[in-house]
C-alpha cells in the first residue's frame, strides 16, 4: 500500500517540495500509526528543505515534526497502557515523516485532542508546546511573578510561549516586528510587546522593569542578540537559546555574566530520545492540557493550506508576515 507525502526533491527553495507517493509506514513497538488530517508547518521543516538540518538516524527524510488526526493501528499493548485505541483523535511530536498521510509516532509522543479543538488546531501545538515546555519551564525554570523575554513573540513559538507563561503566573515582554505584531501579542497576554525595528529593546525592558531586568529570555536569534540579552538581565537570570537565526557565533561581556550570575543554556528537541520527548509530553497533559481544554490557552492558526500547497506555506513561514501557526491539510 502506499500514500501521498510530501517529498523534497532536492535541497533548495520552497518549489523543491512535491507531493509523491510513498510506501505505508509501519508501526514498530511501542508506536502508533495515524491517518493524518493536518500536519504542523515550522522553522525546522524550512531548514530541512535548504539542506541545513540534517534529518536525526533513523528518521523519516519526509518532512514535518507534528502531526494530528486519528490512530488507525500500532502496538496495541502500548497503546492500552496510554489508554488509546483505534479511532481516538490524538496529535503527536515526531521526528520525521509528519507531510504524509499516514505517520509514525512514538506513544509517549502523542497526547489527546484537547475537548473542543478541530484537528487543525491540535496539530498546530505539539513542536511548540514541547519546545517552550522543556526550554522555558524545564531548562530555564521560570517561576511565578518572573518576567520572562520572548524574542519574536508572534512566531508560533512566541504565540505559545506568551500564553503559557501568563496562564502559569509569569510577566510577558515580548520583541515583534511591527507595529501589528506588537499588537497582536499584546491580545495574547504579554504585558508588554516592543518592535524591534523601531526601539532598542534593551532600553525598553530596562524602562519597563525600572532596571531590575528579566529573569528569563527565549532567545531564537542567537548572534548578536546575546550580547544586548546580557545587558537586561536581572540577577540570577537565563537565557536559553532554541534557534540560531541570527548566526551561530556570539561575543558578549562576560563580567556581565559572573557578576549577575546569569546562565546561558540551550537545547535542540528533534534528536532526543522518546523517553525524554515522553517525559515532557506528561509533564503538558498534566500542566497545560487543562488550560488549553478551558480556553486559558489557545491556539493560534495564521494560514491553513491543501497538503500539495506545501510550497505556498514554505514561502510564507519565510516571508515572516505570518503571525501563530501555519498548517497542512489532508
Amino acid at each position: 500500500m502506499t500514500m501521498k507525502a510530501i517529498e523534497i526533491s532536492s535541497f533548495g527553495a520552497p518549489e523543491v517540495l512535491r507531493l509523491g507517493e510513498r510506501p505505508d509506514p509501519v508501526p514498530g513497538a511501542g508506536e502508533l500509526l495515524i491517518r493524518v488530517t493536518a500536519s504542523g508547518v515550522n522553522r525546522p521543516d524550512v531548514l530541512q528543505r535548504t539542506g541545513n538540518y540534517p534529518v536525526p538516524p533513523g528518521a523519516s527524510d519526509i518532512p514535518g515534526l507534528e502531526v494530528a488526526g486519528e490512530v488507525v493501528g500500532g502496538d496495541a499493548q502500548a497503546m492500552a497502557a496510554a489508554g488509546l485505541q483505534p479511532g481516538d483523535r490524538v496529535c503527536a511530536l515526531v521526528a520525521g515523516g509528519g507531510y504524509a498521510e499516514l505517520c509514525v509516532a512514538p506513544v509517549e509522543q502523542c497526547l489527546p485532542v484537547p475537548a473542543g479543538l478541530s484537528d487543525v488546531e491540535a496539530a498546530s501545538l505539539p513542536e511548540t508546546f514541547f519546545t517552550v515546555w522543556s526550554n522555558v519551564f524545564d531548562r530555564a525554570r521560570l517561576q511565578p511573578g518572573e518576567t520572562l523575554l520572548v524574542q519574536g513573540g508572534s512566531s508560533g513559538i512566541g504565540v505559545t510561549a506568551i500564553q503559557m507563561a501568563k496562564a502559569l503566573g509569569a510577566r510577558v515582554i515580548v520583541t515583534a516586528g511591527s507595529d501589528d505584531k506588537c499588537a497582536a501579542c499584546v491580545a495574547l497576554g504579554a504585558d508588554h510587546a516592543i518592535n524591534y525595528r523601531t526601539h532598542d529593546f534593551v532600553e525598553e525592558v530596562r524602562r519597563l522593569t525600572a532596571g531590575a531586568g528579566v529573569n528569563v529570555v527565549l532567545d531564537m536569534v542567537a548572534g548578536s542578540y546575546v550580547a544586548r540579552e546580557i545587558e537586561c538581565m536581572a540577577e540570577d537570570g537565563r537565557i536559553v537559546i532554541i534557534a540560531v537565526q541570527g548566526g551561530i557565533k556570539s561575543e558578549f561581556n562576560a563580567g556581565l555574566v559572573l557578576r549577575r550570575r546569569l546562565t546561558v543554556t540551550g537545547s535542540t528537541l528533534r534528536p532526543r530520545p522518546v523517553a525524554f520527548k515522553g517525559a515532557i509530553a506528561r509533564a503538558l497533559r498534566d500542566r497545560v492540557w487543562p488550560l488549553v481544554a478551558r480556553g486559558a490557552i489557545k491556539p493560534v492558526i495564521h494560514s491553513t493550506f491543501a497538503a500539495a500547497e506545501a510550497a505556498k506555506a514554505h514561502a510564507l513561514m519565510e516571508s515572516n508576515q505570518h503571525i501563530g501557526k501555519i498548517v497542512l491539510t489532508w
